[in-house]
């Protein structure tokens, strides 16, 4: 099964089971992360940035290519509702901007 690694959340790397989402399988290993709009791609509060593995993961949505259109997501972004991980592993970290101020994060280079 593939695995997600997000790099400055503590724990083991997320399984992520064929057909799921990225935060679908983030929830299920237990993680709170952040996802305003309940999941439905009309936010951008659920993006990882993807550092490796990005070759990996499902295409983007058409939300998506919206967001970085607009400049709201970054080429290196996905939102955790709307990707899949396709093949292989990767790895990501949470965003300054959304992280949860009850989750206790990892520092840089941990």
């Amino acid at each position: 099964m593939p695995l997600l690694t997000i790099e400055n959340l503590p724990g083991a790397p997320v399984e992520v089971p064929s057909g799921a989402t990225l935060l679908a399988a983030i929830q299920a290993a237990g993680h709170d992360w952040m996802h305003a709009c309940g999941a439905k791609g009309r936010c951008t509060t659920c993006r990882v940035q993807v550092r490796t593995g990005l070759e990996n993961l499902s295409p983007p949505t058409d939300a998506e290519l919206r967001y970085r259109a607009a400049g709201r997501l970054q080429p290196t972004e996905r939102l955790t509702c709307q990707t899949r991980l396709l093949a292989g592993d990767a790895t990501g970290r949470v965003p300054e901007d959304t992280k949860l101020p009850h989750v206790q994060y990892l520092p840089d280079g941990v």
